[in-house]
């Protein structure tokens, strides 16, 4: 094989100037020779001398025990540039093994510190790999044909490969490889088709022909976002594998996992693959989210989405580098380029989808537990919280209102009065939500249970490979579980849900288990002998099979195998659930999923599963909600408090502070442990958690147009500080708070026994929320009181918040008076906006029924410019100004020109009251 890699650099053609047709060859625009990226600076080949020189030291001393020296090639390869050749993680790797691969073998005398992860079997410079046969253009970018000459070692390797470039957008680029010869499982999935070759794109492509590889670089700047030449590319039947350099260390995303928000390159491995188990570190969890942000120095960003819904794993390992790993489907990149972490999950989500827009309620606050025991018990609860006037817009039941925890049944004994619940809710403005998981009762008498006696008549359960509905345990015992991928469940669902609704008209539900989670490794008769429940590899799942609490791979299903739709059950379902409900409501759907996928923010919501009591879980919750907000999923929270174990009236207060400011809030706690509910506690500790949630719900216009921002154009809602200051190299790594939309920080207590909290306050002047006062930060760490009733908030200079007088629903909020919170930057200006609308109907934007005001602070003018109008703007008041940071006392304010009474308080804050202006009015106000 060569030492080096022959190169053409591929720039994008404009469309000006014609490009050629499919079939005709292209003229390279430059050659070049790479040297090899193990040798690629001075710094490197002094490590690599320094690394061979102790690998002989070491075995000068060990007397040999350390085995034959390794061959140069292999001592020429440092130790952080290992890309591993043997990751089966249930072997013990010999040399034998190793080399029978034609790997390197060097076995590390330390397991320990920065050592730990550190592969002995290991890819040689020369490893074989493919080679780029031909180069074509196409209209839209190129095609070319990858060939490999020598087998690899993994069964059913594909020698002839097709690779599909398409330059998209100036910022998106789309490569694909596959079977040349024969079609393979892509997922299901709706993306955007580009219909002209982008004109003026922001990165150059390069490929290195033998070996093949993909050298991308961002043009302004010319850092090398990919480079595939690090490692051999690997495609057999049930086994791909392509490797990649790193422009940083500054890696985000690939979930779902418990981790903090920016991952360890230090030999980390992430496998997505659906599990339902507690949240764990190192665990693959409920979703699957094959997508990275990277931050390049300098404050650049990139996102790589690799479009593969197959059992896979991510190793990532300090060079920097990272591995992809899936054992089915294609290879189908999308590649974002920014250039700000904002555009990258912007430009993602162009991709998969926008969120959904949520109804106004689903931002109140949620409260639920599993174990309320009877409808009457649960309607105690929702009176507590109305005695105690808590703010309050759902209320939830877990599996015990079922009939023996059957879907579309409520027990008919200890929930008999849930219809007079659920129509008590809705007389007071309030809305209902409950459980429903994918498994149906199997084992009930024929003719007795509608939902699987008509799923088993139409043929709507996944199957044996037998062709006999799957059998497995959850909740009510044996179980089948709905194919989702078939159109016909969908109808079923559908069906269930209206006729459950005819008697309990729920708002919004909650489905759960949908990994799908089985209490049985497989079946009840366990998983057939075969490739698909027992392939060549198997990623590194918790369980180490497939099967492990779930239904067997070769289950068949309408589109395809489980193997292959094992991830997207929780979509598929979820997508069937937003349908049944548009249709039985016609109002927006509210759902909470567990199981996610890319684009599942089109149809629900998420909560990060079933955590724990206990501090750590509370500071866990953040990085996860950020996770999801780069995922394309605002609507995003856990479960306040704790959902096992006991709580304490501390852990749960400062719990409900930070909930308070989760997208979704909802607390939620589990059976057989006492009650958690605000109304439960303490005075202090209820008058806590009940201004809180005042405050969340004054909160709920400026809360509710992010989620306008991110339904239009995927703006994050709950967004990490480095999105908006990304050349702060001290945001990078921060999880332990984070801001709603640009412009306000939460900086919440995680830890017990403090009354103080240091934060990060990145430069600037920033505000006290609710006192106006200011701090002028250089981006320092602040220690800022924190007693226990208090939670720091902080507007950002230049930033106008829309607030609202709370009420104790989002209903009776939405009547009252609005406040406009004015956060004047350093030269006196301001900028903020206001979506409204009915806060439920389907596409109030899409049909024009919104208001959409625009907020402007200059030269001491407040503006209000009304962009769009609507009747519900008429019935809401414009009350009060307040505006931070005016320095000097003002002699007088003006109204539309006429002066107006107002106070000036000694940390420069002016409010103008009384100011009884409609909503659907521009007007202007200035102080003098």
């Amino acid at each position: 094989m060569k030492s080096y890699q022959k190169l053409r650099t591929v720039v994008p053609q404009p469309a000006t100037c014609g490009v050629e047709e499919e079939g005709a060859a292209s003229t390279p625009t430059s050659h070049g020779k790479l040297t090899p990226w193990w040798v690629g600076s001075g710094l490197l080949v002094a490590a690599v001398l320094l690394s061979t020189v102790t690998v002989w030291v070491l075995r000068q001393v060990s007397g040999g025990w350390l085995g034959p020296t390794p061959p140069p090639k292999c001592l020429l390869v440092p130790e952080s540039h290992r890309f591993d050749c043997y990751p089966e993680r249930t072997v013990v790797v010999t040399q034998e093994l190793c080399e029978s691969r034609g790997c390197c073998f060097i076995e590390s005398p330390s397991l320990v510190g920065d050592k730990q992860g550190v592969p002995w079997c290991f890819y040689p410079p020369d490893f074989p790999s493919y080679t780029l046969e031909s180069l074509n253009q196409t209209a839209l970018g190129m095609v070319g044909l990858l060939v490999r000459r020598e087998k690899a070692y993994y069964p059913q390797d594909i020698e002839i490969l097709r690779l599909d470039v398409e330059f998209e957008t100036d910022t998106r680029l789309h490569i694909k490889i596959t079977d040349a010869a024969n079609p393979r499982y892509e997922v299901p999935l709706e993306v955007p088709r580009a219909t002209k070759r982008a004109e003026n794109p922001i990165y150059s492509l390069d490929f290195s022909w033998d070996p093949f590889g993909v050298l991308l670089r961002r043009r302004a700047t010319g850092t090398v976002l990919l480079n595939t030449t690090v490692a051999p590319l690997l495609f057999a039947d049930q086994f791909l594998q392509i490797s990649t350099s790193l422009p940083s260390r500054f890696l985000y995303g690939l979930g779902e996992h418990r981790s903090t928000l920016l991952h360890s390159l230090d030999w980390t491995t992430l496998t997505l693959w659906a599990r339902d188990v507690s949240p764990t570190e190192s665990f693959n969890l409920y979703g699957a989210h094959p997508f990275y942000l990277l931050m390049e120095e300098g404050g650049d960003a990139h996102g790589v989405f690799l479009l593969n819904s197959n059992a896979m794993e991510v190793a990532l390992q300090p060079a920097p580098g990272l591995t992809w790993r899936t054992i089915g489907g294609v290879l189908d990149f999308y590649i974002f380029l920014g250039p700000d972490p904002n555009m990258v999950i912007q430009q993602y989500q162009q991709v998969i989808g926008f969120p959904a827009m949520p109804p106004l309620w689903a931002l109140g606050f949620h409260l639920c537990r599993w174990g309320y025991g009877s409808s009457n018990e649960t309607w105690q609860t929702v009176r507590a919280m109305r005695n105690y006037q808590i703010p309050q817009d759902a209320q939830w039941n877990d599996i015990d209102y079922m009939d023996g925890y059957r879907d579309f049944t409520f027990d008919p004994q200890k929930f008999a009065s849930l219809p007079s619940l659920v129509e008590d809710l809705h007389k007071h403005g309030q809305h209902y939500v409950m459980i429903l998981d994918p498994g149906i009762s199997s084992t009930n008498p024929n003719g007795s249970y509608w939902p699987f006696d008509e799923a088993f008549r139409r043929g709507l359960f996944l199957n044996t490979t037998q062709g006999r509905p799957l059998i497995g345990q959850v909740w009510p015992g044996f179980t089948a579980f709905a194919d989702f991928s078939n159109p016909d469940t969908h109808q079923w669902w559908l069906e269930n849900l209206q006729r459950f609704y005819a008697h309990v008209p729920f708002d919004g539900l909650w489905i759960d288990m949908n990994e799908p989670s089985n209490f049985m490794d497989g079946s009840q008769d366990g998983c057939p002998p075969g490739e698909l429940d027992r392939p060549p590899y198997t990623p590194a799942v918790l369980g180490d099979s497939l099967s492990a609490k779930t239904v067997c791979a070769s289950a068949k299903q309408k589109t395809s195998v489980h193997y292959n739709l094992h991830n997207l059950y929780g979509l598929m379902e979820a997508k069937a659930t937003a349908s049944a409900l548009i249709q039985i409501r016609g109002k927006r759907p509210f759902i909470i999923s567990r199981s996610t996928f890319p684009s599942q923010g089109r149809y629900s919501g998420h909560w990060l599963g079933d955590n724990r009591s206990q501090w750590k879980d509370m500071y866990y919750s953040i990085p996860g909600l950020l996770s999801f907000s780069l995922f394309g999923i605002p609507l995003v929270g856990a479960d306040i408090c704790g959902f096992s174990g006991s709580t304490s009236e501390e852990l749960c207060t400062r719990w409900m502070q930070l909930g308070a400011f989760y997208p979704f809030a909802r607390n939620h706690n589990t059976q057989n442990e006492k009650a958690q509910d605000p109304t439960v506690f303490s005075p202090a500790a209820r008058t806590a958690m009940k201004d809180v949630l005042l405050t969340r719900y004054s909160l709920l216009p400026f809360l509710y147009t992010l989620f306008h921002h991110a339904h239009l154009q995927g703006d994050t809602v709950a967004r990490p500080l480095f999105f908006e200051f990304p050349q702060d190299v001290a945001t990078l790594g921060l999880d332990r708070q984070f801001l709603w939309g640009r412009s306000l920080l939460v900086t919440p207590v995680l830890e017990p026994g403090v009354e103080s909290v240091t934060g990060y306050i990145p430069r600037g002047v920033w505000y006290d929320f609710y006192t106006g006062s200011s701090v002028n930060s250089s981006g320092e760490m602040m220690k800022m009181s924190a007693p226990l009733e208090h939670l720091n908030l902080h507007v950002r200079e230049g930033a106008i918040l829309p607030t609202q007088k709370p009420g104790t629903t989002s209903e009776a909020t939405r009547g009252n008076p609005l406040r406009l919170l004015v956060a004047l930057s350093q030269s006196a200006t301001a900028w903020g906006d206001l979506f409204w609308d009915d806060g439920e109907s389907l596409n109030t934007f899409e049909r024009g029924s919104y208001s959409y005001l625009v907020f402007n602070v200059t030269q001491n003018i407040f503006t209000s410019t009304v962009l769009h109008v609507s009747t519900e703007a008429t019935e809401v008041t414009i009350d009060t100004l307040s505006i931070f940071g005016v320095r000097e006392q003002p002699s007088k304010v003006l109204l539309n020109g006429q002066e107006k009474p107002f106070s000036y308080l000694n940390n420069q804050v002016l409010i103008v009251s009384d100011l009884g202006l409609s909503l659907s009015q521009g007007f202007s106000l200035q102080w003098l």
